[in-house]
């Protein structure tokens, strides 16, 4: 399985960290070790002092696909699930001003948190999923799929143009505004249409 990210995806995530906002899909990949899975603890890496937390919606793919029309992406996918794309913002910096690749900033081992999944029919409306992510009580992020700049459906058309979707691979579709810093400590919990699905501490 691979993991396909898709970064400023939303207005206002975007201009808080004074990037453009996208006219196509801006997307990474992460290996599978970057997955950190079942709430188990995030440990903070030694390379980096200043990892921000940036919560999404995951999709999960069902079938296989290659070229998919917008009108029969929906096909494609069954579940949803809660994440965290973790960033060494420092490394990520160094790496944007020498114009290098910044993978080692997001897809480092465990910087990938996620949820069990949850079927899509236990949902109203896929385009307007509430999400939200608080840290030692306090909340930091709330989202809506609706403010995504390129939805669900979209980007499971756009990825398919380029890369074989297959079974059981993921897609984190970005972040809201709100991003910053975890410490060692620090309880998060992350909630989508009001349920609990990630609950874990970093240490």
């Amino acid at each position: 399985m691979k993991i396909l990210a898709i970064g400023r995806n939303y207005v206002d995530h975007a201009k808080e960290l004074n990037n453009p906002v996208p006219t196509e899909p801006v997307v990474f990949s992460m290996p599978d070790s970057a997955l950190l899975k079942s709430n188990n603890d995030f440990y903070y890496p030694d390379f980096s002092k200043d990892i921000h937390h940036e919560v999404e919606v995951v999709v999960k793919i069902n079938r296989v696909g290659k070229n998919i029309p917008i009108e029969f992406a929906h096909r494609y996918y069954e579940e949803l699930a809660l994440g965290i794309d973790f960033t060494a913002r420092d490394i990520q910096t160094e790496c944007k001003k020498k114009g290098l690749p910044w993978e080692k900033a997001k897809a480092f081992d465990g910087a990938a948190p996620i949820s069990k999944f949850v079927p899509k029919t236990k949902f109203k409306d896929i385009n307007a999923l509430n999400f939200s992510l608080d840290i030692n009580g306090q909340r930091v992020q709330t989202g809506n799929t609706a403010d995504l700049i390129f939805s669900i459906d979209y980007l499971i058309s756009y990825l398919s143009k380029y890369f074989t979707l297959k079974i059981g691979d993921l897609i984190y579709t970005g972040t809201p505004e709100g991003v910053g810093p975890v410490k060692i400590g620090d309880h998060l919990v992350g909630e989508l249409e009001g349920e609990e699905l990630l609950n874990f501490h970093v240490r």
